[in-house]
């Protein structure tokens, strides 16, 4: 898999009100850089949940979403990143 970064790394938000949507990116690379899992959410733009999940200490994954759908995480150590996936 090769990808294309299309935003700045950010930390991720910690609270429903101050979410992102990572510069309206479809696909968000979620980066754990610390050495505890984390709490990750999405929601709406409206701010009702769509699902959360856990991801492990120092670990990585990439979320698919809709535009104007908002991640926020249980701590600042989650790192988003809004990329292009290529599958040549």
């Amino acid at each position: 898999m090769v990808i294309k970064p299309i935003t700045s790394q950010v930390a991720a938000p910690t609270s429903t009100g101050a979410a992102s949507d990572v510069s309206s990116s479809i696909i968000v690379r979620c980066v754990n850089s610390g050495s505890t899992a984390r709490l990750i959410t999405l929601e709406e733009a409206g701010g009702t949940d769509k699902g959360t999940f856990t991801l492990e200490a120092n670990g990585s994954i990439y979320i698919k979403k809709d535009k104007t759908d908002r991640i926020f995480a249980a701590n600042a150590e989650i790192l988003l990143t809004g990329v292009y996936i290529w599958q040549g």
